[in-house]
């Protein structure tokens, strides 16, 4: 089991605070991509308060493009009618000879030649003016129409283009829920996407073997490394058994009994955390509460003998996953919190429904932790400055390693927090079906 750190030490995050286990990085540390991220007002689209998906961005770009050439299209035309409106000669009208005089159709009289003139050229200026504001208005108005229709066929285009990277993503989520046997197989062209989709397979065929030579590799150590092990506990237990072996020799093999068990104990727990550090593919209702009851079963006569209370308050929660790592992730905590307990503490196990899922919280008194050590205490062979690290009685260091990995395989979340008094409290969440 891991063994929370003691009481003291140097000032850290503050303890009452909760630490949640960090999730896996995306990226690799140091890599180009994990020091990037969106930020409202970069590239082309600065002006957006969001951050706009590719297929809006593609629809965006499409109709921007096509307003803008409306635009332009519209400025010219508009210019050339303009300048052939201008070119358009007006008829000349001579007044021949005095008192005669022309009654324009806005009532006015005009009886010299200048006022006629002048009347043409203005009524001239005035048609154009109307012909070009009706020619603008209209013009406008195809081209909000258009622009519409663009920004329409642009939106059911781009779907159209990324629908291949669409079920790249389908693939991708449904591998990583299910098995790693399927495989996206894209027909069509050698273009992008596809090559895209041929390099997602490849890297699909390189997981899937490796995570098969993994599963054959612990299938074959989980033989060779017990095989052995209990051969020499059997020996040892017989040699035992033997009422004529010296006190020396009784010391001695119970010394190497107790060796034994903890090289038990530590391939066990190298197992189980190779085992669980995978997604799981089969996943179950599972009721958290009867996993906690069987836990609590297990962990009575541990606690009895340490002096420890067990406590329990456990009402009905339906998760998903696998039964049998939930009650190793609900027997690790009791252990955790059992073993590293003071004489009169107590445990608390409770489970509760929550939205989306299940929750199983361990409280335990015991040593005050500080705030620093939470983000270790989950790392494997966690130990305290100074511990024993002989003794069998408080496990190999893996518990809260498997219990990280068994959460993480059913998607779950954790969280530690360190009790004003001493001891934590551990808070696991997991997803219902």
């Amino acid at each position: 089991m891991t063994t929370p750190p003691p009481a003291g030490g140097p000032s850290g995050a503050p303890a009452g605070g909760p630490r949640a286990v960090p999730p896996k990085p995306l990226h690799p540390p140091g890599s180009a991509r994990s020091n990037q991220t969106y930020v409202p007002g970069d590239g082309v689209l600065a002006w957006l308060p969001f951050r706009p998906t590719i297929r809006m961005r593609l629809t965006l770009l499409y109709g921007g493009m096509f307003l803008m050439a409306g635009v332009v299209l519209l400025l010219v035309m508009y210019f050339f009618v303009q300048q052939a409106l201008q070119n358009v000669g007006q008829p000349h009208l001579l007044l021949n000879g005095p008192g005669i005089s022309v009654r324009t159709p806005d009532g006015l009289t005009l009886t010299n030649q200048s006022a006629l003139d002048q009347w043409l050229n203005d009524n001239k200026t005035y048609q154009a003016s109307q012909a070009l504001n009706t020619l603008l208005r209209k013009l406008l108005t195809v081209l909000v129409c258009l622009a519409v229709i663009a920004f329409a066929a642009g939106y059911a285009m781009a779907g159209r283009v990324l629908r291949p990277l669409g079920r790249i993503t389908r693939t991708a989520r449904d591998v990583a829920s299910s098995d790693l046997h399927r495989r996206i197989e894209l027909d069509g062209p050698d273009d992008e996407l596809k090559e895209l989709a041929d390099t997602f397979d490849d890297m699909l065929d390189r997981l899937d073997r490796s995570f098969d030579s993994q599963r054959r590799f612990v299938a074959n150590a989980s033989h060779e490394l017990r095989t052995p092990l209990a051969i020499n506990r059997t020996l040892l237990e017989v040699q035992l058994s033997d009422p004529a072996a010296s006190p020396d020799l009784q010391q001695l093999g119970k010394t190497l009994l107790a060796t034994n068990e903890r090289s038990e104990q530590l391939v066990e727990g190298l197992l189980l955390l190779a085992r669980s550090e995978n997604e799981l593919t089969d996943r179950r209702p599972v009721e958290l509460s009867e996993v906690a009851t069987r836990a609590l079963e297990q962990t009575r006569v541990e606690a009895d003998k340490r002096e420890v209370e067990l406590r329990s308050k456990l009402d009905p929660a339906m998760v998903a996953g696998n039964g049998v790592l939930l009650e190793r992730l609900a027997l690790n905590l009791l252990q955790n919190a059992v073993r590293y307990n003071t004489p009169g503490g107590w445990v608390e196990l409770a489970t509760t429904a929550v939205p989306g899922g299940g929750e199983l919280v361990v409280s335990n008194t015991g040593p005050v932790v500080p705030g620093y050590e939470l983000e270790h205490i989950f790392e494997p062979f966690r130990r305290v400055k100074g511990a024993d690290r002989t003794r069998s009685d408080k496990g190999v260091g893996l518990g809260l390693s498997i219990v990280r990995s068994v959460v993480r395989a059913h998607g779950g979340t954790i969280e530690a927090t360190p009790r004003a008094g001493g001891g934590l409290t551990m808070r696991v969440r997991i997803p219902s079906p």
